[in-house]
Parts: C-alpha cells; structure tokens; sequence
C-alpha cells in the first residue's frame, strides 16, 4: 500500500473520530449513566460493530447496498428505532431509582451488546465505508488486493475510533462515579442520557428527509 495515502487515512479518521458524532455521544452517555466500567464497554461495542462493517465492506456489501439504496433507509429507521428504545428504557431507569432509592447496576454484556448494535444500525457508518474508505484505496502494478487493503483500513479506523471513544467512556465514567454518590443526581444523569438517545433517534429520522 501507499504509505501516503495510509497517512493520510490516519489524519482523517483522526478527525473524523474526535468529532462529536453519534457514536461518541452514545459512549459519553453510557459513561455517565453507568460508570467507567460501562464507557469503556459501550466503546468496544463501538469498536466491534466497526469490525464488522470493515469485514462487509471489504467483502462486497457496499456494492449490494449501492445497487439498493432502500437497504440503507431500513437500516437508518431500524437505528432510530433502537435508539427510541434506549431512550425510554434508560429513562424507566431513572424513575425506578427514585422509587428504590439506590442506584441500579447495569449489566455490562448489555452495554456491549447495545453499542455493538447501535453501531451496526448506523447509516452513516455504512455510507462512510462506501464513499469514504475507497478513496485511499491503490491501484496500479505492486498495490495490494483491495479486500486486503480495505481490511487494513478498517483495521487503522478501529484502533484509533477504540483509543478515542474509550478515553470519552473512562473520563466521562469517572466524572460520573464522582459527581453521583446522590441518588438525585444519579437520577438526573439517567435523564440525561435518555435524551442524547432520543436525540440521536431524531436526527437519523431527520437525516433520512
């Protein structure tokens, strides 16, 4: 491969992953509402949904999804959906913490399970491997083949998306177990979260206008 073009690579998916989208904000969320623990879970899920996208889109599945477009809306409304879910469920959360007067514990394989997923039902990752990735893939005698090649880039992607959201999960889980010894203020972080879900709901449904 070009060493440029993998430079390059680097700088953008840099950017691209400090950038305060949809998946950094579900992390940062997760940190808050469960602790360190759960940021830096909800970031391997992040992570995980990533190695699968790259292993499609290194095997074909962007062409499928450009020779039907319909997929991807189904794909961006299953993800509002998702995000509807946790929106309310993390909101059902909060109020039985008034109710019990103790902090719930969050099962840690589900916030993998749901950052994976979520990931997975991002529309704009989908359109990221097909639009953007290719674009620093080689051609020409002497480059490699470009299922290996887009391999490599997603396999670039992953490592520093993992290094950057799993810094959001610690911090802001740390910040969290700090500030939340009050059930009241445990209560309103739950809120808080919920809405950054229904947020992110939102504007995949508005995205698809």
């Amino acid at each position: 491969m070009d060493i440029h073009l993998v430079l390059a690579f680097v700088a953008a998916c840099t950017l691209l992953s400090l950038a305060p989208g949809p998946d950094l904000l579900f992390v940062v969320a997760n940190g808050a509402a469960g602790g360190r623990r759960a940021g830096v879970l909800a970031a391997l899920g992040m992570s995980t949904g990533l190695a699968a996208h790259t292993v499609a889109a290194a095997f074909g599945l962007g062409a499928l999804i450009s020779a039907a477009p319909q997929a991807l809306t189904a794909v961006r409304i299953a993800g509002a959906l998702f995000l509807l879910y946790l929106a309310v469920a993390t909101w059902r959360s909060s109020r039985a913490e008034i109710q019990q007067n103790e902090v719930p514990r969050r099962s840690l394989r589900r916030t993998y399970l749901m950052a994976t997923l979520t990931n997975l039902a991002n529309p704009k990752v989908i359109l990221f491997y097909i639009a953007f990735v290719p674009q620093f893939v080689g051609t020409g005698p002497g480059t490699w083949p470009v299922t290996a090649q887009l391999l490599l880039l997603g396999l670039v992607f992953i490592v520093i998306g993992l290094a950057v959201d799993g810094t959001a999960g610690l911090l802001s889980g740390t910040l969290s177990e700090k500030i939340t010894a009050r059930p009241g203020i445990r209560r309103w972080m739950e809120r808080a979260s919920a809405t950054v879900f229904a947020g992110l709901a939102a504007r995949l449904v508005a995205d698809s206008r």
